[in-house]
């Protein structure tokens, strides 16, 4: 099978899990393409050849822009921090590299427009790498709604609550400091609940919101410990992101939307969750138990009208056929998996991956009516 060579920016959280995705894609999915593990770039030498040794990346490098002055590069993978997403995929783009980048696109809404408009220009293959829309109960979701199993949709509630930062002492990493991140829980797990909102739902009118930073103040890293072009040093700076973010949304479908994203709810680890009302069923799902999906059919006689469970691992459900028997549960790590075959076979039928920078784009529009909402306390249009 023709090798793709790739070559992936970033090393850590995302790294690994794209890596893998990598690795793994071939064994269960088998396609035109092969991944090539060619080359991974991270700023601190030592650490990344300690990721390539341990993910089995053929090459080291230090200088992102060499990496994609490269020849034998085919696809350039964006999993650094935001504030350099729109140099590294315009530069790849316009390098004639196909791009998967992870999300949010980018950390304004004037850089995620530059990025749609450089590999359009380019007309390279993109993907934004939005992995929850790969989760076979999403996918199952989407089509009970499109079949007309749930009606005319009313509600919308999508939430995304972690606790991960809950402790005062815990340091001020680059997540949360604006200039790096562009935002706090907003984009970095909001930008998932507003991403599956447009996926299964509708796009977004207008929005009316409000962000909180409970914790102003949060002890520096060390010195040199910073991501991507950040230092470190002693003593306490200042957190210039939010902490939660609530927001009140109107559809184009005439539904309505309620949402949350918080990194200081206690015990919630990953709780990523929907629901759907409509006139003739509802759903409901939730990442940590993300084999099952809650479908309640009001159209079944009344007394037996109740939210069942189904387990969503069957050969019939969506990628599942590709992996285990019956009742034989997939994770998270799978959801990458699942993107990467999507991306290599986009590549392999020459048509556009979903979700792409079109959708970080309109996903970065809503972001932004979002904050500029939580500063006018107005309801705001998204930007078409």
């Amino acid at each position: 099978m023709p090798e793709i060579n790739v070559a992936l920016l970033g090393y850590k959280f995302m790294g690994k899990a794209h890596s893998n995705a990598y690795r793994q894609v071939g064994h269960f999915f088998p396609s035109k393409f092969t991944p090539r593990l060619r080359v991974i770039c991270g700023r601190d030498r030592a650490a990344v050849e300690a990721a390539a040794r341990q993910f089995g990346w053929e090459e080291v490098e230090t200088d992102w822009r060499k990496v994609i002055e490269r020849k034998d590069i085919d696809v350039v993978d964006v999993s650094t921090p935001g504030h350099v997403h729109a140099a590294q995929a315009i530069a790849a783009a316009e390098a004639g590299k196909h791009i998967i980048c992870e999300k949010p696109l980018a950390n304004t809404l004037a850089d995620a427009q530059a990025m749609l408009k450089a590999v359009e220009k380019a007309g390279v293959k993109h993907m934004l790498m939005h992995n929850y829309r790969k989760i076979p109960a999403v996918v199952f979701a989407k089509r009970l709604v499109e079949d007309g199993k749930l009606g005319d949709i009313y509600h919308y509630h999508g939430a995304y609550l972690q606790d991960w930062i809950m402790d005062p002492n815990f340091p001020l990493v680059w997540r949360l400091e604006k200039k790096y991140a562009g935002s706090g829980a907003l984009g970095d797990i909001g930008s998932h609940a507003a991403d599956l909102a447009r996926y299964l739902n509708s796009e977004v009118d207008s929005v009316v919101g409000h962000m909180t930073t409970f914790i102003k103040e949060r002890p520096l890293p060390g010195a040199g410990a910073g991501a991507w072009g950040a230092k470190g040093s002693q003593g306490k700076g200042k957190v210039t992101v939010d902490d939660d973010t609530n927001f009140l949304a109107r559809f184009k479908n005439g539904s309505a939307g309620v949402f949350e994203s918080s990194r200081f709810c206690g015990g919630r680890r990953n709780y990523n969750t929907f629901q759907m009302y409509g006139s003739k069923g509802s759903i409901a799902f939730n990442l940590e138990r993300m084999n099952e999906l809650e479908f309640y059919d009001r159209t079944d006689p009344q007394a037996e009208q109740a939210y069942k469970t189904i387990m969503v691992t069957e050969s019939v459900h969506p990628y599942v056929a590709a992996w285990w028997p019956p009742g034989h549960i997939i994770g998270y790590e799978h959801t990458f998996v699942h993107a990467v075959h999507d991306f290599l076979m986009a590549l392999e039928k020459d048509t556009l991956p979903s979700p792409n920078f079109t959708d970080g784009v309109k996903n970065q529009a809503i972001l932004d009516a979002v904050e500029r909402s939580a500063k006018s306390g107005k309801w705001e249009k998204v930007k078409p």
